[in-house]
């Protein structure tokens, strides 16, 4: 965590001045903690983000609902209050993600909400051998129903209201399609489930298959969607890229890895956080209102 000696000192000012040693603490540590540089609103927190030389991203292939709030700049996922949001490497369900994020908070979460993160290379360390030598080999299978109505659509996922459109991103982007009828259509994509850091070599846990999948519900939530579907027609889930199940308890030491490993902070009002997203997964903790987080991709 970073608090300059004096209130007046800008965000973006030190960014462009300390970027080359920003940069080596974010290969250092994964994560850092900007405080007390009095950024007050999304605009200020937009020139901290561009300070950084990093390109501003879409948010598109959705996977969670999220209001935008500028170009570039969206609310934290829109999810229940009282519901918890696993660990999980920002979108690490696709085959390009987003090499650093930018979280603002402008209103200090009422109670808890905090934004815990995991180190993704001892999750690679803590996971068993055998584990990831099987996810390795065959990679995670999300598959994703849209038009059930219980989920987002495919209009808000891929951001276009034309079906030809979602054709060529996924055609782009080696995810096989499977269109219904009624409008619904029918996606699975494999993916990696671990990377290599590019400097060290060092093996990384990166994926979303313990998030994806049914399991991660409310136990309540999952039972009745399992009465309602057959296991391919559910709103989302994963499974080894060959097609077969990921073994639940697999995915519980995942889980309880991501538990051993999470690092917690409470907000304050005009942090910015700064997470290398392949070496740190992130989460959220429920929370009382109010809360207000914004954040940036590059």
């Amino acid at each position: 965590m970073l608090i300059p000696d004096h209130n007046d000192l800008s965000a973006q000012a030190w960014v462009q001045e300390h970027l080359e040693l920003m940069t080596e603490w974010l290969e250092a540590h994964g994560a850092l903690l900007l405080r007390g540089f009095n950024v007050t609103d999304a605009d200020a927190f937009r020139q901290v983000v561009e300070a950084t030389k990093g390109k501003l991203l879409n948010y598109t292939h959705r996977s969670t609902p999220r209001k935008s709030i500028s170009e570039g700049i969206y609310s934290s996922t829109e999810y229940p209050a009282d519901q918890h949001i696993p660990q999980h490497n920002e979108m690490s369900y696709t085959l390009s993600w987003p090499k650093r994020l930018f979280f603002y908070c402008a209103v200090k979460p009422g109670y808890e909400g905090q934004t815990p993160l995991a180190d993704s290379k001892r999750m690679y360390q803590r996971l068993p051998a055998d584990l990831i030598e099987r996810f390795d080999r065959y990679g995670v299978m999300y598959v994703r129903n849209y038009g059930l109505g219980l989920d987002l659509s495919w209009q808000d996922v891929f951001q276009t209201e034309e079906s030809s459109e979602v054709e060529r991103y996924c055609t782009e982007n080696g995810i096989q399609t499977e269109w219904l009828g009624g409008g619904r259509l029918r996606t699975r994509q494999v993916c990696q489930a671990t990377i290599r850091d590019k400097h060290s070599g060092e093996g990384i846990w990166f994926n979303q298959a313990h998030l994806f999948h049914v399991s991660s519900l409310p136990p309540e939530t999952e039972r009745e969607l399992r009465l309602e579907f057959c296991e391919i027609d559910l709103p989302r889930n994963t499974l080894f890229g060959d097609g077969t199940p990921i073994p639940a308890a697999d995915l519980a030491t995942i889980r309880a890895a991501y538990q051993q490993e999470e690092l917690t902070f409470d907000w304050e009002v005009g942090d910015i956080l700064i997470i290398d997203n392949e070496a740190m997964s992130h989460g959220r903790r429920p929370f009382k209102a109010p809360r207000s987080i914004m954040v940036a991709m590059t």
